[in-house]
Parts: structure tokens; sequence; C-alpha cells
């Protein structure tokens, strides 16, 4: 994380020529970098042979108007500079590329809807580190991936062509966008022919997540017993030996699908669905016609079955935690945030998109029904449960991930469980966005591409 912050500024083709690079002789002699010899200028993919000459009591970086277009850059751009001298390669960057599901060309203050403001601020957060970002989309991609079309902010937004990032943030919101062909085309051409790194690479699925975590005695204690629910037996089994379960989607998000079942008497049984509205309830006199009603949805939606957990609860309603882990500047999984969310009325999920409201986690259990013994080092516990199953989902499931949102309960006997791992954490989820303000979820994010890229 050594590389030094220096401004790059754009000089007349006519002063300069494209070949030639003018850099501040103190920056040259500390980082002994040759003057009037051949190297090579690197930023992300971009490859240019050129000399450098040293300019005296000078901090900052001269290139070309032409070289400057040719890259990318915009005016009042900073970044980090590193010499490289078993390959001559004087480097730029980081160069940061942010991969989003759509454009929304109807909006040109707001280009990427709902997120533009997070663009925005990841943008605000670049300039502070060093870096330089860019977001595209799937649309962008095509048979050549020597350059993309991208979007940066600078006093508005403007589309242009960039080099290929040195790191790329996926931060597709389907599966379907994810798996198309170009875009896996992409994230595999760029590592082998750049050495791009891609984090956040893939969706996790709910069954995935546990079966992996299963391998590590370790995890074991946070995991309700979960199954993928494929016939009756397996139904009933789980049915029987606890008062509640739930059915997820293995693909589901936002608590969309998701069913409790729970018995009501000898022979009653009451399946709850979770909708926008609320909950959505229905009685049945035997297991097999509750399994009957759901049998139908079994044949397009993969289910798992989890044993049913006595969450605490404020005023009723149940309370659960999410956990922002990240990697840091030294690539290390630290957490960066621990929010409670609390259902709204008459919901058993607690996503904000349910009703469900955000607070600080150590308010929460202040007021939850969790017994006194247990709050002390709840807030502790839960930290330490994140980076526990932060590491195992890197240590068992083969994929990169650089930041992971990590589902969290505690019951009434104070024990703390695995609800869900979300390889796409939204930004919104955690702290809310304010106009010039930069979260720590951000930059942590640019520190975790620093150093990726090396810089």
């Amino acid at each position: 994380m050594s590389a030094p912050k220096i401004n790059v500024q754009a000089i007349s083709s006519g002063i300069l020529s494209d070949d030639v690079l003018m850099l501040g002789e103190p920056l040259m002699k500390k980082s002994k970098i040759p003057a009037g010899q051949p190297l090579t200028l690197q930023f992300g993919s971009f490859r240019h042979p050129v000399t450098v000459v040293p300019v005296p009591r000078y901090e900052g970086l001269r290139i070309s108007q032409t070289l400057f277009r040719r890259m990318g850059l915009h005016t009042g751009v900073t970044l980090r500079l590193q010499y490289r001298a078993q390959t001559r390669t004087l480097s730029l960057g980081p160069l940061i590329g942010v991969l989003v599901s759509r454009e929304y060309p109807a909006q040109p203050d707001k280009p990427f809807g709902d997120i533009t403001m997070f663009c925005r601020e990841l943008t605000d957060a670049c300039r502070k580190q060093g870096a330089y970002v860019y977001f595209f989309t799937p649309a962008a991609l095509g048979s050549s991936q020597a350059a993309v079309e991208g979007w940066v902010y600078n006093e508005g937004w403007h589309r242009m062509v960039l080099p290929v990032p040195n790191v790329v943030n996926n931060r597709l919101t389907t599966r379907k966008l994810e798996n198309l062909p170009d875009v896996q085309q992409f994230m595999r051409e760029i590592n082998v022919r750049y050495g791009s790194r891609v984090f956040n690479e893939k969706f996790l699925d709910k069954s995935e997540v546990f079966e992996a975590l299963k391998k590590d005695p370790g995890l074991q204690r946070y995991l309700p017993e979960s199954h993928s629910l494929h016939n009756f037996a397996m139904f009933r089994s789980m049915c029987t030996r606890y008062p509640s379960v739930f059915l997820k989607p293995v693909r589901g998000s936002l608590g969309k699908g998701i069913i409790r079942i729970t018995q009501t008497g000898a022979e009653s049984w009451q399946a709850s669905y979770a909708t926008v509205n609320g909950t959505r309830k229905l009685t049945f006199s035997s297991l097999p016609k509750l399994y009957a009603s759901i049998s139908g949805k079994m044949k397009s939606v993969r289910y798992l079955i989890q044993q049913g957990l006595s969450l605490i609860e404020i005023g009723g309603r149940p309370v659960d935690f999410r956990a922002l882990t990240q990697k840091n500047a030294d690539g290390e999984w630290t957490v960066t945030s621990v929010v409670s969310r609390t259902a709204g009325n008459d919901h058993f999920v607690s996503n904000l998109a349910r009703g469900g409201t955000l607070s600080k986690a150590r308010e929460a259990i202040a007021k939850s029904n969790l017994p006194v013994l247990y709050r002390g080092d709840a807030s502790a516990r839960l930290h330490r449960a994140a980076l526990d199953i932060a590491r195992g989902i890197d240590t068992y499931i083969p994929a990169h991930f650089g930041e992971l949102g990590i589902d969290l309960a505690i019951d009434t006997a104070g024990r703390i469980w695995l609800l869900e791992v979300n390889s796409k954490p939204s930004k919104n989820d955690n702290t809310p966005l304010t106009e010039g303000k930069i979260r720590p979820s951000v930059r942590m994010m640019i520190q975790y591409a620093r150093f990726l890229s090396g810089f």
C-alpha cells in the first residue's frame, strides 16, 4: 500500500509527444525510475512505450492530451504510481471496474437507477484514495476483451471507452445476467490476459452455503439443521422433530417465497407465507395435505428445509442481524458493521423490503426479550460468528469474495445461528446513503481493490 498518489495533468500534444512523460524529479529518485530510457506505461490493460523526463521541484505527472484521452482519463485525476524495475513498467492505478446490471438511458442524472448515488459515493472515495473507477453493464461486453465501454463521473456522467480494469467488483443483481456467456467469458479472459481480479464473482445459494460450512466442526454450532427438500419423508421428519420449520427458496432473496410451517394441534398444521403485505396463513388437517399444497411449487423452486428457531423479539416482532464482512487492505476478513433488523407488523421475516426496520445491534439487544445473562457479550459474539463464517465461505466454497452480508440470529437461550449468506450485499442495508458522506464499507472496498492490484 506504499504506492504514492500523484496528480496527472494533460499537456497539449503539440508540446508533449505521446511517448514522453514528464515526472517530478523527487519521485523519480525515490522510486528509482530511470530517465530517458524505454519503459512501458501501464493503466489497467492499457500498455504504451514511453520515456520519462524529470522535472525539478514538481510533484505530479504530465502526459500528452492524446494519451490522456486514450487512457480514458479526465481532468483533475489523482492516481497511484508504481515502478517495477524487473519489467521496466511504470504503472498507474488502481483502475477499478464495477459491473452493474443495467443502464437507464432516459435518466441522464441517474444512469444506474437506485444505485446511482452509491456509484457517486464510490467515485468520490476513489478520488480521495488515488484510484479510478468506472461502471459498466453486461450490454457493454462483446467479442473483444481489450477495452470496455463504461461510465465515469466528472461533473456529470460521461460514457467513454476505457482499458480493462485491474479489479472488477461484480454487483450484478440476478443470476440470469451473471450467467450470460459474454459475462462469464469476460471474467475468465481478463484474468488470463491481463491478470485482472474479479471479486464477488458469483451468487451463493442457501444449500451450497450450509453444505459447505457443515464440513467445519468449528462452524457447526452456528448451523440450524438444514436439508435440501426432495421428498415427503424429509419433510415429515423435520416437521415432527421441531415445533416449526422454514422452507426457503434456495435461490431466493429479500424474504421472497419463505414458508413457515407450525404444528397447531394434534392433527393440525399451519403454513404461513411471507408476502409484501404481510403474512398469509393456511391451516391443514394433516402433513400430507400440507405437503401436497406445496409440492406443485417444488417443480419450479428448489427449497431448503430448515429448523425453526425461537428468535429474540421486540414487542412480539422477531429480530435478526446483518453483519457486513469485508476484506481489508491486507486481504483479511473484518467486520465493517452489524445492524439489527426488526420484522414489521404481521411479518415473520425482517427484510427491509417486507417492512423491517434497522437499528444498532446493541440497542436492539437491550430492547429485546433476550435474558440479561446473555446480553453483555452478545455483540462481540455476533462479530466473532460473522468472521468465522466469512472465513469458512472462503475455505470451503471455490470462488473469490471480497465482501459478504451474513444474516445471523440470537435465540432466547442466547445462542447465535446463521440464517443466510449474501454475496451481493446491498449498500443500503447497513447505513443509509448521505450526500457527500463516504461510508466505511465503501472505503474498505477500495482498500481491498488496492490490495488485489498491488497499489
